[in-house]
């Protein structure tokens, strides 16, 4: 067995869905691994990956508007809000959501769907610089 490792960065501009797949699919290719499995981690408590359709942001549009309304910021009851008013309801949105993401590999390609994308998912208002690490794992 093969394990290629690396990471990548992401810089956000606040609140917003951040296509990553051609970065991880750069890696996979690097590995030289035909069949696995690769690992995504956002190393991060206010951000999350998902799977998504890419290609109409509606579709991302209408899942921001959704968890908007789950989990709205500014909430006066949260405690912790030492960053300011979304900084709970980041939290949570992260919580409700993934940190980690496992995508197959065959024939050295990640096998996603037609429509499927990963996707950085950034719950705060305020840009920041997020670090993803990558570990891929096969033969």
């Amino acid at each position: 067995m093969k394990i290629l490792t690396d990471s990548f960065v992401v810089n956000t501009h606040g609140k917003g869905t951040y296509e990553i797949t051609a970065d991880v699919e750069s890696i996979v290719s690097k590995s030289d691994i035909k069949e696995g499995v690769v690992t995504v981690f956002v190393r991060h408590t206010s951000c999350s990956l998902i799977v998504m359709e890419n290609a109409d942001s509606s579709a991302r549009t209408d899942l921001h508007a959704f968890f908007d309304e789950l989990v709205p910021e500014d909430t006066p009851y949260f405690v912790h809000t030492y960053e300011g008013g979304d900084d709970m309801p980041s939290h949570i949105r992260m919580c409700l959501t993934d940190v980690d993401k496992n995508v197959p590999i065959i024939g050295g390609q990640m096998v996603l769907g037609t429509w499927q994308g990963l996707f950085l998912f950034e719950h705060r208002r305020a840009p920041h610089t997020r670090n993803i690490a990558v570990s891929v794992f096969g033969k």
